[in-house]
């Protein structure tokens, strides 16, 4: 009897073991099928694009450089052109899931579901994409706004900050040597009048 004890309970320990080892397989193999899904920013612009040209109205284009505004009609057609720069890459779920985390919250403040968009850890040198923000209204779940941040050559940043259905915004800024930055140039698009 003293010997079967000690036996049973080694057969009972080994085999919890066994099964504990099976339960994180498990668990990790589930853990690497499930992928987070990003807000299809890329999309929700080309949507806005889309709009604009099916209303047939010219968005009016303000641009401002060294304290000067000129302002001028740009055809529908040309619209694409214009925002080129902010629908490449692609943010869907299926390309920058390995680049990015999302992280979201109620900010009270300003009445939005934010969407946060970060590099997990350095990026490549290709991917000028930096940072994003999606911007939801809790009541109607539409989207309110989009802010990008891509980084281009030379110390040069591009925001692009949209508002659904009203405008959108790229502003240019450049960082010296000394770190400080510079606004160089504002483009904004309204199409909403």
């Amino acid at each position: 009897m003293k010997i079967i004890l000690p036996v049973f309970l080694l057969i009972f320990f080994f085999t919890a073991c066994n099964q504990a080892d099976k339960s994180t397989k498990n668990n990790v193999a589930v853990a690497d099928t499930v992928q987070q899904k990003f807000f299809p920013v890329t999309a929700f612009i080309k949507g806005e694009i889309y709009e604009m040209k099916k209303s047939g109205i010219n968005p009016l284009q303000y641009t401002t450089q060294n304290n000067h505004t000129d302002s001028v009609w740009v055809k529908v057609e040309d619209i694409d052109s214009v925002i080129n720069e902010f629908l490449h890459p692609v943010i869907d779920s299926t390309n920058l899931t390995g680049l990015f985390t999302e992280k979201s919250f109620l900010d009270q403040t300003i009445n939005a579901i934010t969407f946060t968009y970060e590099a997990k850890a350095p990026l490549p040198d290709s991917m000028k994409l930096r940072h994003w923000d999606v911007y939801i209204d809790p009541e109607t779940q539409k989207v309110k706004r989009v802010y990008l941040v891509k980084e281009m050559n030379d110390g040069k940043m591009l925001q692009l900050t949209w508002i659904s259905n009203q405008w959108c915004k790229i502003t240019s800024i450049t960082t010296n040597k000394n770190g400080e930055s510079k606004v160089d140039k504002e483009t904004k698009l309204t199409w909403a009048f």
